[in-house]
């Protein structure tokens, strides 16, 4: 090992300083008056909780922000999600649904995938199974908000 080895954080680390930030500073955290879809999402295995409100105007989502308690991955997880999908139409935000689920199932394209941005670093939970819905948990709320949105299909 190096003295640079030694100075340089291995990359899991870097990973685990992300989520631990969405974790202790959630970007997107709160409520919203003006929310077009609100759905609630609870985890019974391990007590994860969410609250997703999207605010659509026309084909893109204006707004995200959520509630919840939780573990730090499915509230990071949620943190960064809400993050990536603002601008987006519902099309677009679940074809991102698809391909963190993807990551979250071990695809290794997906860890490569820069759409993702900071979700790459929830890379490694696909080695845990009981925590992959932690990290999904988001997501699947995103989900059921879009479900009944008109949205072109792919």
């Amino acid at each position: 090992m190096t003295s640079h080895d030694r100075d340089t954080p291995p990359l899991s680390s870097l990973f685990q300083e992300v989520i631990l930030d969405h974790y202790k500073r959630p970007r997107n955290r709160g409520d919203m008056d003006d929310a077009t879809a609100t759905v609630h999402m609870n985890n019974p295995t391990c007590g994860d909780e969410v609250v997703l409100r999207l605010k659509l105007n026309g084909n893109t989502i204006e707004d995200a922000r959520f509630e919840g308690v939780g573990c730090s991955i499915s509230q990071a997880s949620i943190s960064m999600m809400t993050q990536l999908i603002k601008g987006k139409t519902p099309a677009e935000a679940v074809t991102l649904t698809r391909r963190f689920t993807e990551l979250m199932h071990g695809d290794e394209s997906a860890a490569r995938d820069r759409q993702l941005g900071d979700l790459r670093a929830l890379a490694g939970v696909s080695k845990f199974a009981a925590r992959v819905k932690c990290a999904l948990l988001g997501w699947n709320a995103l989900e059921e908000a879009l479900k009944d949105q008109d949205s072109p299909s792919e």
